[in-house]
């Protein structure tokens, strides 16, 4: 066991609505005996996708000694979830079991991050090739390469970008990153206290004018905004963060402040 971030759910609180399972891409959450519960430390990855779906805010992120995330056990827990909806679907391809299956086909089933899609996008007829320049101003991008101390950093317009969304979002660089200093990666994939705590020292020492968060739509993303909004808490420094959220068909999907 090690201490990390993980789910805690109040059951005082909770009225065993299940808003939260489908929210939760790992399928760490049941609802038993009226009540969600954990199932497994290891199938928390402890981001809290989850969190804001409760009515009840029965759901927080706490830091205690716990298993450790195991991504192939949730691979196996999901799998065995697909083919438990076929059964039921065989036995009776009907009411609840038929949508299940439906449901559970039509995204590929496991964590919404990375199940496959093809995406079919119509050609514009008036569709002209343009060539779009570069508005990168700096080097290096990835979060756990720059230093915190960067000249481009101080009183820039920071620009916060899950690695997914230039391939997304066709006009990134005219939309957003001119005129930004930028910082790129992915919460799925690498530690998310490490940016937490990288994030805060290029809060601390820039004096940024801004700071703008750029996210898909997928659960596992909102670990982006999350550690954006730990690294301004914990420096003290009170700074909007605006998050954009792009879908994966490349459209804005809404912008909030937090």
């Amino acid at each position: 066991m090690t201490l990390r971030k993980i789910v805690q759910i109040d059951e005082s609180k909770c009225n065993g609505c299940g808003l939260c399972i489908p929210n939760c891409a790992e399928g760490a959450l049941e609802v038993i005996d009226g009540k969600a519960k954990l199932v497994k430390d290891i199938y928390c990855d402890g981001l809290g996708a989850c969190l804001g779906h409760c009515p009840m805010d029965a759901i927080t992120i706490i830091e205690r000694d716990a298993d450790e995330f195991d991504e192939e056990a949730v691979e196996v827990r999901m799998k065995n979830a697909e083919q438990k909806e076929e059964v039921k679907f065989i036995n009776n391809p009907s009411g609840d079991a038929k949508r299940a299956f439906a449901q559970m086909h039509a995204t590929g089933g496991g964590c919404p991050g990375s199940r496959m899609r093809v995406i079919n996008k119509k050609e514009s007829k008036d569709e002209r090739k343009v060539k779009i320049e570069s508005k990168l101003s700096q080097w290096p991008v990835q979060l756990k390469l720059v230093s915190a101390s960067a000249p481009y950093f101080y009183n820039a317009d920071l620009l916060i970008t899950a690695d997914c969304v230039p391939f997304a979002y066709a006009n990134y660089h005219n939309d957003f990153l001119k005129d930004r200093a930028v910082v790129v990666g992915c919460p799925k994939l690498d530690d998310i206290e490490y940016y937490t705590k990288k994030l805060e020292e290029i809060i601390i020492v820039n004096d940024l004018e801004s700071i703008t968060v750029l996210r898909m739509e997928v659960p596992c993303c909102g670990g982006m905004s999350m550690a954006a909004k730990r690294a301004r808490d914990n420096s003290g420094i009170n700074i909007p963060i605006k998050v954009v959220t792009i879908s994966i068909e490349g459209e804005i999907l809404g912008k909030e402040y937090i």
